[in-house]
């Protein structure tokens, strides 16, 4: 029997690519799915679409929402409707680099400062992690001020970090990769690759940094040793810090990020070389004294980037888990954290929308107390998770 060539494309799809065929579909019409999950009946809907390799989210007190495009824009969205924000600094986007974090201050509504972070160029073509605030008027940021830039230029790339999260006391932490190829950047402290930062409003150091009286530290790390942080939230109750941490071939983590530590990158890691599968080659053991142990193991692989924290309750049966975005992955895990004598520890792990959406770049819960996705794609969206029971 001779199967029509489209038959043989199911067939296909079904058996062997169901990533790639899902990907197919995402490109066509969306309307709002519905999918089951063990505890939460959701709905799926595609809000925003047509954008380049969407990076970050942040939502506006009175409405609509501020999208990075990795190649450079930065867009103001309402009811679907794009508007592309002028007056950006130079931006590189090249690799992994270019227009990456968005952020409101938590006093937005007051003084209307938005942080951005970027891919900042110099003279000779290579790349810092820089971080910039500016006010918004009408379709230009204005009053523009460079609050940051790492100490060392290097080749453009990958593992830029580049997540925002702010503390309780009006701080924020800034995320920055190790940059690649030389990883052991993250265990050199008096080099910004590779770590956590804490940094005032204005880009000053507060006094109180874990490190500001050690002169081989550079004042603004707050933790060090960190591969490429793209998840990171603080608990608004708690002021616990979460993050969510590539690997190399596996070895993807979730710390709890405290003053002072090293998380050991690339000299402790569960990951694996790319080429060889084997042992990477920095590594000399899995777990060390003085390291910081991660809260869980994503293993075998799951390219972690955009973490969420469900607060408002809307979504009851999840309140208080994390949602971890997956890029290679195409999935989002939900995780239960559970305290055993005294610390913390993932109880439960639910796979969610394996494959439907695509590589997940941004999860963001929303004031509305739903669920937002921004996917890595050429053809990327942004995609809203409702409650259904």
């Amino acid at each position: 029997m001779t199967r029509h060539p489209a038959t043989m494309f199911v067939i296909a799809c079904v058996l062997f690519f169901p990533l790639a065929c899902n990907a197919q579909d995402r490109q066509g019409d969306w309307e709002a799915r519905q999918f089951d999950t063990e505890y939460q009946q959701i709905s799926v809907e595609r809000i925003v679409e047509d954008l380049e390799h969407p990076w970050s989210l942040a939502f506006l007190p009175e409405g609509g929402k501020l999208i990075t495009e990795r190649p450079g824009r930065l867009l103001f969205v309402e009811e679907g409707e794009k508007t592309r924000i002028t007056g950006l600094p130079d931006i590189l986007a090249r690799g992994q680099g270019g227009l990456l974090e968005v952020s409101l201050h938590p006093q937005y509504a007051d003084n209307g400062w938005i942080y951005l972070t970027y891919s900042k160029p110099n003279d000779e073509g290579n790349t810092a992690l820089a971080l910039v605030r500016g006010r918004i008027e009408g379709e230009h940021l204005a009053d523009t001020e460079e609050l940051f830039v790492q100490n060392r230029y290097s080749r453009p790339g990958r593992h830029y970090g580049s997540r925002i999260a702010w503390l309780g006391d009006g701080t924020l932490l800034v995320s920055i990769g190790d940059r690649g190829p030389d990883p052991l950047r993250a265990q050199d402290a008096g080099d910004h690759a590779g770590s956590v930062l804490r940094l005032h409003e204005d880009g000053s150091v507060p006094d109180d940094n874990p490190f500001v009286e050690d002169e081989e530290v550079l004042d603004e790390i707050y933790s060090y040793g960190s591969r490429n942080i793209q998840g990171l939230l603080v608990d608004p109750e708690t002021d616990d810090i979460w993050a969510t941490e590539h690997g190399p071939r596996g070895g993807d983590l979730l710390h709890l990020i405290e003053p002072g530590k090293n998380y050991g990158w690339p000299v402790v890691t569960r990951g694996r070389d790319y080429g060889t599968q084997e042992q990477f080659p920095h590594a000399d053991a899995r777990r060390m004294e003085g390291i910081a142990e991660p809260v869980y193991d994503f293993g075998p692989t799951h390219p972690p980037s955009g973490l969420a924290m469900v607060t408002t309750g809307r979504f009851n049966r999840w309140n208080g888990n994390l949602l971890a975005g997956g890029l290679l992955s195409e999935r989002i895990r939900r995780l239960v954290i559970g305290t055993y004598d005294g610390q913390y520890e993932v109880v439960h792990d639910e796979e969610l929308l394996l494959g439907a959406l695509g590589r997940i770049r941004d999860v963001r819960e929303g004031p509305d107390g739903n669920i937002y996705v921004l996917t890595d794609h050429a053809d990327g969206a942004l995609y809203r998770i409702d409650p259904v029971r």
